[in-house]
């Protein structure tokens, strides 16, 4: 079995994808960190039901977009580069 890592994953493009993903690379141990980026995430059911699962995987998302700063951690430019130094691996969705 292989070591647990350190996961990044940036919701850039698709946010609904993102959130399923980083929920579904926890079942293999992993550590999972999740940063929204380039713009709120939409409301909707799919963006609900994924934000469930990020909680049941006590994945706790951070953004770089700050207009979500009320219900994110805002990451700066040093967090974000930071975020990047500290993974094993970096998933851009």
């Amino acid at each position: 079995m292989s070591a647990e890592k350190k996961l990044l994953v940036l919701a850039r493009r698709d946010h609904a994808e993102a959130m399923r993903v980083a929920a579904g690379l926890t079942i293999f141990g992993h550590t999972v960190n999740l940063i929204f980026m380039d713009r709120p995430v939409e409301e909707s059911a799919e963006n609900a039901a994924n934000a469930a699962l990020l909680e049941l995987t006590d994945i706790e998302p951070q953004t770089t977009v700050a207009a979500m700063a009320d219900d994110l951690p805002l990451l700066d430019a040093a967090g974000l580069a930071r975020a990047f130094s500290e993974a094993d691996a970096v998933l851009s969705l």
